[in-house]
């Protein structure tokens, strides 16, 4: 059996808060081939990027990691810092949601580009900078050559995110997250962005993890996708068949609040559908279902039973002690 490129393997995150230790992400499980594509899809604080720093070895002073996460086989839970300095911007690289702020404003993009290839490939400076140009042109930077001296505050949003993208790909890494890549973005920069990333990818045969709230986002450019709620998921599967069959309370509430996929049901003017409640703070999550108390279905032992994965199909399951009883529901991808 081929070894995966990447397995994660019952991933917890624990954070200190003032409140005391707060789990999350729990017990997270997924695995990636080379060229395989994978969307983390919930809402703002559900786990997503706290799952994507735990896989570069980026989580804050005090945060606690368990569980597995193998790289071409390597365990990277508990390497020591300098090892997994050495794997990331390398094997594993990431585009952040703000390029601003991954930017340094006081070093040119030529010299960003190029730090990664002097660090991790040992190329010389006029060889990492010839390197980096022929990048910064790959990604789209019109007159790539002549702005390759300037800073990143001469560029517009859509720039940066490119010159964001030309760093994480410079050493050709195995695998590429991109944490809300568009973020800030209008529309036509979002697509040409999407379009640069799933085009390269598909180049240079890495594997993607899309980490996005945008259910379009999703749809279009990831073949498998995890739904995340309260650091748990609550269901994972093709793409298409979690869009054709929605079987989870959370996802099939996510999906109803989106305005493209119920516009052709409801009259202009009607108000979109929401879920009840708020998300709970992280310290404040029941032992069972994260989902409890939001979801029209809570039983009793929601609030205290972890629910298990439940097969629905080839790829597909969701975690929902009353599974039986949620009707599915479910729209084209």
């Amino acid at each position: 059996m081929t070894t995966p490129l990447l397995s994660v393997t019952d991933l917890r995150v624990v954070l200190r808060t003032a409140r005391g230790p707060a789990v999350a992400v729990r017990d997270l499980s997924f695995t990636l081939a080379p060229g395989d594509t994978l969307g983390l899809v919930g809402e703002s604080g559900c786990g997503k990027s706290l799952t994507a720093l735990a896989l570069m070895g980026l989580l804050a002073e005090g945060a606690q990691v368990s569980g597995s996460i193998r790289l071409n086989g390597r365990e990277l839970v508990g390497l020591p810092e300098r090892e997994m300095a050495a794997l990331r911007g390398d094997r594993i690289a990431m585009v952040f949601q703000e390029p601003m702020t991954a930017l340094n404003p006081v070093h040119t993009v030529a010299r960003q580009v190029a730090e990664p290839l002097r660090l991790h490939k040992g190329l010389n400076a006029a060889q990492a900078r010839a390197e980096a140009i022929a990048l910064l042109d790959r990604v789209g930077i019109p007159d790539a050559a002549r702005r390759a001296d300037a800073y990143p505050h001469q560029f517009s949003g859509g720039q940066r995110q490119r010159i964001t993208i030309a760093m994480a790909l410079a050493c050709g890494p195995d695998l590429l997250i991109a944490d809300e890549p568009t973020t800030a973005l209008d529309v036509t920069v979002q697509k040409q962005i999407l379009d640069l990333v799933r085009g390269l990818v598909a180049e240079r045969g890495m594997a993607l993890i899309l980490i996005s709230h945008d259910l379009g986002v999703i749809a279009q450019n990831v073949a498998r996708m995890v739904v995340m709620y309260g650091g748990s998921q609550v269901e994972t599967g093709p793409t298409r068949e979690v869009f054709a069959h929605r079987r989870h309370p959370y996802t099939q509430g996510l999906f109803a609040a989106r305005p493209a996929l119920v516009a052709v049901h409801r009259a202009r003017g009607t108000r979109l559908p929401t879920i009840p409640g708020t998300v709970p703070e992280l310290a404040d999550l029941p032992p069972g279902c994260p989902f409890a108390g939001r979801c029209a279905w809570t039983a009793p032992d929601c609030h205290v039973t972890p629910p298990p994965a439940i097969d629905i199909g080839p790829g597909h399951q969701a975690r929902c002690l009353r599974l039986d009883q949620v009707p599915s529901v479910g729209v084209e991808a």
